[in-house]
């Protein structure tokens, strides 16, 4: 039950990044088809920062110290770019166009999940 919550606040997430930040964008035929991109986009996402932001983290821990953790922005950026990535290789209508809609989207989704997480009981994200 915690994986579909955390799954649809990161695609609600995901939908008002689509929302805020020009040059990302979902441009299916409907809007059941926009819903469907986004929450397979959303599990993408999640997948990607599951595997590769810990790796990435112990690799990179120097430049996280040296900048002050400001180079997290960065790599949020590019795994936000790889999602797009992954996306557009299974033929999805998502799309970042460049690495600042992917620096500004990774921030707004950042924000915005954390905001809709402070609003959902953590009793039922952790089921």
């Amino acid at each position: 039950m915690g994986f579909l919550i955390r799954l649809a606040i990161t695609a609600v997430a995901l939908w008002i990044t689509t929302l805020i930040v020009p040059g990302v964008e979902v441009t299916g035929r409907s809007g059941a088809n926009n819903a469907l991109t986004l929450i397979v986009v959303a599990l993408i996402f999640g997948v990607v920062n599951a595997v590769l932001k810990p790796v990435i983290k112990v690799i990179g821990c120097v430049f996280y110290l040296l900048t002050l953790g400001l180079f997290a922005l960065v790599v949020n950026a590019l795994l936000f770019l790889l999602t797009d990535w992954i996306a557009r290789g299974l033929d999805l209508p998502f799309h970042v166009n460049g690495f600042w809609a992917a620096f500004w989207g990774a921030i707004v989704m950042a924000v915005v999940t954390w905001l809709i997480s402070v609003v959902v009981p953590d009793r039922l994200a952790e089921r």
